[in-house]
């Protein structure tokens, strides 16, 4: 049974951290896959990495399945790592769960191959192109502790910084 979790507001130490590679699938890492999925389709986002969550794993979630027609495709993946990318670059206004309502052009290989453990312990290996590949990158910067706006001016990231700051003290007063 998967469970809702909070989704951490910028600017959060967590969120700026490198996470930690999994050593091995267990029950644990598929509970916490579950919960991710979940919280991610509630958001509704299309992407979700665990340190968003709180948690510091080098594990995220996506499905860029938009069209609600269209079956869900949901991803897991452990350990991913990126082993091509193309030189042809793609801008796509980006947004993040954990920097709500503030979207901004971010531009990125159109195409990336990605390798990671999947939750069948096996190594997979995919291409990913157009909005699956921004969203694999975007979520991948998120293992590495950075997040979209570290990709726009100091200027542009001080603003929206601002700006979640301002949020954060709201919900707490409310």
């Amino acid at each position: 049974m998967s469970s809702l979790r909070p989704i951490l507001i910028h600017p959060d130490p967590r969120l700026k951290k490198v996470c930690e590679p999994v050593a091995r699938i267990t029950p644990e890492i598929e509970a916490l896959a579950d919960d991710m999925l979940a919280t991610m389709y509630d958001a509704p986002g299309v992407g979700l990495a665990a340190p968003q969550v709180g948690v510091l794993w080098r594990v995220f979630v996506m499905d860029a399945t938009r069209d609600p027609e269209v079956e869900r495709n949901p991803l897991v993946l452990v350990n991913p790592e990126v082993t091509w990318e193309s030189e042809e670059l793609n801008t796509y206004e980006e947004g993040c769960l954990s920097i709500p309502d503030q979207y901004a052009d971010v531009t990125r290989p159109r195409q990336v191959r990605l390798r990671w453990l999947g939750l069948d312990g096996k190594t997979h290996e995919q291409d990913f192109d157009g909005l699956w590949a921004t969203c694999a990158q975007h979520e991948l910067d998120h293992l590495n502790g950075v997040l979209f706006i570290d990709h726009l001016s100091a200027i542009k990231r001080q603003m929206i910084t601002r700006r979640m700051i301002k949020l954060k003290r709201e919900k707490t007063r409310a």
